[in-house]
């Protein structure tokens, strides 16, 4: 509220809009440096973005960012930065709940999801693990052992639906085996990684009352997705969506918020309040409330780079020194490893040949901006550090710029046996 109250200060009103106009700018610098390096335009928004906070530290002081960033400004930012990942997360989950059933065989995307979420789990309790038996006090926290060693886990599986789908359409591979198969697969892993979120957050309460509350949270917001739901099978509303898409779209937007901020209030997380409202709108090709789920998540999509920045000046402007550099290698080698090995040994399971396989492995190391997204809901829930959210955010970042390298070598390799048994044919004719 205190945020709301700052709006009416002109002063303050301009000061936030020149900060928002900075954030775009960062953004489109790092869209600009995400080409060049033919890397999706969403990784360099993420990297400029969580870099730019503590690059202006390095470069110019603690006090210039607090200069350009005062306390009251950064959580009017900062609330801004929530609003435009709550309205990015209901196309996002939408998405997640849009699984389509006729794709590739169902038995062998079974087992790819099985090889790519239950060996990341199991490395993600070796990572909390190793946290715990180095007695970092740092990287563990307060929070109840469950709680945490869950979220770790869960942190350590997901792979990223959004920026998968840009990679398979930069690379013309959006129906290929390997694309089609990663891609329902990480769909599928999603939508458990939600529910075991869910699950976390409510045994980070402490304690049975706080569980209980957290039970009774959870039951408001599904009351309110069905709500929605029910809602938006109407007559009236059917028709709103199909005449006025942008009003149909204002008014989703604004119910989505509105689900959120309750959710928040009563001691869950924004993110799974946003999540059952996308989850809750009804699906379908001819469904005319599709233009204002795509409306409403690329305003969200506008306003992510906002939540890039306050990531980054939260979390990694303070954590640099409290963070185990073995911590940060552990992370990376345990997270290419889990999904790299499991997606491979799943994939070659449900009947995938190895060409196929090794893209799909590749492919399911995806993070991105979910594995942000679930690494925020941690540390707003106070499961999660700063030292070990520092860790999963390298991690995820280094997993998701590989991809795209990986596939290219992929590809060359595969071409040179042809290349070579090309040329043995040529000189054997030419003798």
């Amino acid at each position: 509220m205190e945020s709301l109250r700052l709006l009416g200060d002109a002063p303050r009103v301009a000061h936030v809009l020149a900060a928002l106009a900075a954030i775009l700018l960062i953004a489109l610098a790092g869209r600009s440096l995400a080409r060049v390096l033919r890397q999706p335009v969403v990784i360099g928004e993420i990297v400029v973005g969580l870099l730019s906070g503590p690059a202006v530290i390095a470069l110019f002081g603690r006090d210039t960012l607090d200069a350009a960033l005062p306390g009251p400004v950064f959580d009017v930012v900062k609330l801004i930065a929530q609003a435009g990942l709550v309205l990015f997360l209901v196309g996002l989950a939408h998405t997640l709940g849009a699984a389509d059933s006729g794709g590739p065989r169902r038995g062998g995307t079974l087992w790819v999801t099985t090889g790519a979420l239950v060996p990341p789990l199991l490395t993600g309790l070796l990572l909390a693990g190793l946290v715990l038996a180095s007695d970092d006090t740092a990287a563990r926290g307060d929070a109840p052992l469950p709680a945490f060693v869950l979220m770790v886990a869960v942190s350590m599986s997901i792979t990223a639906v959004p920026v998968m789908a840009r990679i398979l359409a930069d690379r013309g591979m959006t129906r290929s085996a390997a694309g089609q198969t990663a891609l329902a697969a990480a769909l599928v892993i999603d939508a458990v990684g939600w529910l075991l979120l869910t699950l976390a957050i409510s045994l980070g309460a402490g304690s049975l009352d706080g569980v209980l509350h957290s039970v009774g949270a959870l039951a408001f917001g599904a009351v309110c997705a069905l709500a929605v739901r029910h809602g938006l099978r109407t007559r009236a509303a059917r028709s709103l969506c199909a005449r006025l898409p942008r009003t149909a779209a204002v008014l989703l937007g604004a119910v989505a918020l509105a689900v959120a901020l309750a959710m928040e209030h009563l001691g869950m997380t924004a993110v799974l309040g946003a999540a059952l409202v996308g989850l809750a709108i009804p699906r379908g090709t001819d469904a005319p409330w599709e233009r204002a789920v795509t409306a409403v998540s690329r305003a969200g999509g506008v306003l992510a780079p906002a939540f890039f920045v306050v990531t980054g000046v939260t979390v990694l402007t303070g954590s640099f020194t409290d963070t185990s550099w073995r911590l940060i290698a552990a992370a990376v080698v345990l997270g290419c490893v889990g999904k790299g090995l499991g997606g491979y040994l799943g994939a070659r399971q449900g009947g995938r040949p190895p060409r196929t396989a090794r893209r799909v492995a590749v492919l399911m190391n995806t993070r991105g901006l979910t594995e942000l997204i679930v690494l925020q809901a941690g540390l707003s829930s106070g499961i999660l550090t700063g030292p070990i959210v520092l860790a999963l955010i390298v991690m995820a970042l280094t997993t998701t710029a590989m991809t795209g390298p990986l596939l290219t070598l992929l590809d060359r390799a595969e071409r040179r046996p042809t290349t070579a048994a090309y040329a043995v044919a040529t000189e054997s004719r030419v003798r």
